[in-house]
């Protein structure tokens, strides 16, 4: 349950850099209390959409990664960010990604901050 948490808490952190860092990315809230909260629903959706689509379209896509020597990760992670997007806009919750190369961005965003903080914070293992 901890790595859980941990992992969720990395993932709103990356997501959260990546509203900053990029314009087309964006998260509202009437308050900080509210974004705050909004992004850790966005947190778990992005992490729940990692969990369960990221790895079918991996093997899906197999071959392309072998192709492009992996850098076909970009573009998953593009679109399971704009898949989060979706499915945020699904549940009403104030996170939107306006388009793709946005997504590309904010997807190396999020693996790079993501992997910084899973290095630094504790996993409970």
């Amino acid at each position: 349950m901890k790595n859980f948490v941990v992992k969720t808490i990395a993932n709103a952190g990356a997501l959260a850099v990546a509203v900053w860092a990029l314009s087309g990315i964006t998260l509202s809230g009437d308050n900080k209390g509210k974004e705050i909260f909004t992004l850790l629903l966005v947190a778990l959706l992005f992490g729940l959409v990692n969990f369960l689509v990221k790895p079918i379209v991996k093997v899906l896509t197999f071959p392309l990664f072998i192709l492009t020597l992996g850098l076909i990760t970009l573009i998953v992670n593009a679109l399971m960010l704009l898949l989060t997007s979706w499915l945020a806009g699904v549940f009403d919750l104030s996170f939107h990604v306006d388009g793709f190369w946005t997504a590309v961005g904010g997807g190396l965003i999020v693996s790079v901050v993501s992997w910084a903080l899973n290095v630094v914070l504790p996993d409970g293992d």
